[in-house]
């Protein structure tokens, strides 16, 4: 069997060397249009902060050792330019001498993962310092313009992961830095109460952060960006952090079937429409496993878990792909912020309605440890079923734990009912006694079971505003929260003392607040006989 992999980042040495464990026979090889494989990219914003200083590092494997312990053919600077499915061949081009030659295949893997999308400004394709981050010789172009260049102003365009990743790498290097963004928030496709969060350490880190800013024209080759307002912004340096596009032309040209948004589409066995061509990775659209929509299968992770199965699969194991869940991980700056499956952003831009949410803030081990701190944590679930549909959070410590717990109890089908039966150690520097998820649970149970009304801002109906009575809870000196705007301050602490303030013949809604709070309120106002809801935002 000969088997032909186009790209060489994550899932296809993945693949190759699964295959070549499992499979001695094989001939198998590896094309690379790029300089190195195995690169680990999401390393590479470190790379640039100097937090990762030797450049080797962030390549896992060479050609050398794949060719030495795996028998694998590996091709750098070699790319496949079109691929024949009827005479089942490649037709590559070595950019080392330009020469161009046809290989043949019994199973093709495409892997070519995806690319920074560069917007469409003009005056963009004539600024000589704007530049992307995905390979390792992007880390290097900008290496050396930092080190030849010394620029004191950056200016990323847009404010997604990667845009505060390097956000960080340039503060490091001890510049001024900008951030543009088009929409009214940083970090999507996390939610409000997140990204708040994290625009706050944005702030507090000295970055600068432009939101509902367009740019119309970029001019004086890069050195001057012009809004849509008419205003203008000075920069010695641009990186495009605007996401990322398949690389899926190839396929494409082929006759490969592909998503409306460009990815190709695969089985559960990871093949696509045409016979003996496989792909995996950020190029592929595959199944969610908790909704069973279409979705991107995005991170180097599932890319890798991916090529672990496709090997198997090609040496007869009766193994499918279940589905792709989500789940990342990232710091920005001293905070962590950590999601899996969807947030309430996406369940909506899917058309899922059905859901409801609960958001808390507890601690991330006992109150009463040295250096408690905060897990702000939010989890998505489907009304009256209770399935999980995903979750998120920012903090300082133990996020990621929270949000991986979240991920096994997607995929082995819990329920929110299941959490608070959830076993999860216990030790006052590392958790309290109810943990995080447990604590969710409860919450969850408690909406389901009508213990406690909520309802999301844009569900109050418009004669409410004038005739409810809207209740915030603040205690004194706590700043206000929400956007509506309260009938009465009554202070949790004081909401028993002061309950007769509390109208009986009105509609009782209790204003958005973070935390715990807003239920304990709903609580002691039940227990007087008063029902009351509280406002999601």
């Amino acid at each position: 069997m000969k088997v032909l992999v186009i790209g060489g980042i994550a899932g296809g040495p993945s693949f190759a060397t699964r295959l070549r464990r499992i499979n001695e026979d094989a001939e198998i090889i590896i094309f690379e249009r790029g300089a190195a494989i195995s690169v680990a990219s999401c390393a590479l914003p470190y790379y640039l902060g100097g937090l990762i200083r030797d450049r080797s590092t962030v390549i896992e494997r060479t050609p050398e050792i794949l060719k030495q312990k795996n028998n694998i053919d590996v091709r750098l600077y070699n790319e496949v330019t079109a691929i024949d499915p009827k005479q089942k061949l490649v037709h590559v081009i070595n950019h080392q001498n330009n020469q161009s030659y046809t290989e043949t295949y019994d199973k093709l893997v495409i892997a070519t993962g995806a690319s920074p999308a560069v917007p469409e400004i003009k005056g963009i394709d004539k600024a000589d310092d704007a530049f992307v981050l995905r390979a390792i010789t992007d880390a290097d172009k900008i290496k050396r313009f930092l080190e030849t260049k010394r620029p004191k102003r950056v200016t990323i365009l847009g404010a997604g992961t990667i845009g505060i990743e390097v956000a960080e790498s340039f503060v490091n290097n001890n510049m001024d830095v900008t951030i543009v963004e088009q929409s009214g928030q940083v970090a999507a496709p996390f939610d409000s109460e997140i990204a708040e969060i994290v625009a706050a350490e944005l702030q507090a880190q000295g970055v600068h952060v432009l939101l509902h800013h367009t740019i119309k024209e970029i001019t004086d080759n890069g050195k001057t960006l012009v809004f849509d307002n008419g205003t203008t912004h000075q920069t010695d340096m641009l990186f495009l952090g605007t996401g990322v596009q398949p690389n899926s032309q190839l396929a494409a040209d082929a006759g490969i079937k592909l998503s409306e948004d460009g990815h190709i589409i695969v089985n559960q066995q990871l093949a696509t429409s045409l016979p003996d061509i496989y792909a995996i990775g950020d190029v592929i659209e595959t199944t969610s496993l908790i909704t069973g929509q279409p979705i991107p299968s995005l991170l180097s992770s599932a890319a890798n878990r991916q090529g672990h199965l496709l090997a198997d699969v090609f040496n007869g194991a009766p193994l499918i792909y279940k589905g792709f869940i989500g789940a990342g991980v990232a710091k920005f700056f001293d905070l962590t912020v950590s999601y899996v499956g969807y947030t309430e952003q996406m369940l909506q831009q899917a058309g899922i309605n059905d859901y409801r949410s609960v958001f808390i803030t507890p601690f991330d081990h006992a109150y009463f440890f040295p250096n408690a701190d905060r897990v702000n944590f939010k989890l998505l679930y489907q009304d009256k079923t209770g399935k999980i549909l995903g979750g998120q959070a920012v903090g300082r410590n133990g996020i990621d734990k929270r949000i991986s717990q979240l991920s096994v109890a997607i995929t082995g089908n819990l329920t929110v009912t299941d959490l608070p039966s959830l076993e999860i150690p216990y030790s006052p520097p590392y958790s309290s006694t109810r943990d995080v998820l447990n604590i969710a649970g409860y919450v969850a149970i408690n909406q389901l079971t009508n213990r406690t009304a909520t309802i999301k801002l844009t569900d109050i109906p418009e004669t409410d505003f004038k005739s409810a009575f809207f209740l915030d809870i603040r205690e004194a000196g706590k700043p206000a929260a929400g956007s509506v705007t309260p009938t009465l301050n009554i202070p949790l602490s004081e909401l028993r003392e002061r309950i007769n303030e509390v109208p009986t013949d009105k509609k009782v809604y209790i204003t958005f607040r973070k935390g715990l709070g807003p239920y304990n309120a709903s609580r002691i106002l039940a227990g007087k006989g008063i029902k009351a809801t509280m406002i999601e935002e």
